[in-house]
């Protein structure tokens, strides 16, 4: 996979793309990885990118000149068309599907702004997404592109060391992932649960299961609508609710 990103402070993605996963992916050749700043494709003597908003208002907005110039130079002239995601908090909320619909794709590029906002016609004309990471408001694109971009390599094969990982990942089965164990065995009389212990797969298979809707239940509720589960599951689910509710449990 080649990802590019466009952003006002490429440094900011250094340490980023050298470190842990992206830099061991990046070492592998799994993908290449780039911080391109659009101020290099400004079309005047100054390097400018944004001006005053028509209509009058505070703050300042991106032109569409250097980023359709940054963007068209990226673009490969034969072959696949990339995916050019705009990273703003109007766009779809960024989740583990969108992870994996993007991981299937050879080219993405981030456009990063800053200031008040994207001339319009960057949305109408140029991108082909618009990805938001929550509702809140951040100073830039550059951290909410490195939070997809590092979802989406990790997805990628040849990536995690065990190919198993990222498809136990919370939300990638529709469930919140079940508790883990490691050694000791037995900490300030912490004691891990017997039927991990015991060697029997079948066992262990069902306990997580167990416990992955269990936890869904209790903390995200509303990912039980969607997900996945058998008639004896959602029957199993309804009574720990009752039974749960009754009590007074949370």
């Amino acid at each position: 996979m080649r990802i590019d990103v466009l952003t006002l402070f490429p440094e900011m993605f250094e340490g980023v793309f050298n470190a842990s996963i992206l830099g061991k992916a990046r070492d592998k050749g799994i993908v290449s990885l780039s911080a391109v700043n659009f101020r290099d494709f400004a079309n005047n003597k100054h390097s400018t990118v944004d001006d005053y908003p028509y209509g009058g208002g505070g703050g300042m907005v991106l032109k569409p000149e250097p980023m359709f110039a940054a963007v068209e130079h990226l673009v490969p002239k034969e072959g696949p068309q990339p995916r050019i995601i705009l990273m703003c908090p109007q766009g779809e909320t960024f989740n583990q599907r969108k992870a994996e619909q993007l991981s299937s794709e050879e080219h993405l590029i981030f456009v990063c702004g800053h200031y008040e906002g994207y001339d319009e016609r960057i949305r109408e004309h140029l991108v082909t997404d618009e990805l938001s990471i929550g509702d809140y408001v951040l100073t830039g694109g550059e951290l909410p592109a490195m939070v997809v971009i590092d979802s989406v390599v990790r997805l990628l094969p040849g990536v995690l060391g065990n190919e198993t990982s990222a498809v136990t990942d919370s939300f990638s089965t529709g469930l919140l992932e079940y508790p883990h164990y490691t050694r000791p065995a037995v900490f300030r009389d912490w004691e891990v649960p017997e039927v991990l212990l015991s060697g029997h797969h079948g066992r262990i298979e069902t306990w997580r299961r167990e416990q992955a809707l269990l936890r869904t239940l209790r903390r995200r509720p509303d990912l039980l609508e969607k997900a996945e589960l058998t008639e004896k599951e959602r029957e199993w689910l309804k009574g720990i609710a009752e039974r749960e509710a009754a009590d007074g449990a949370p």
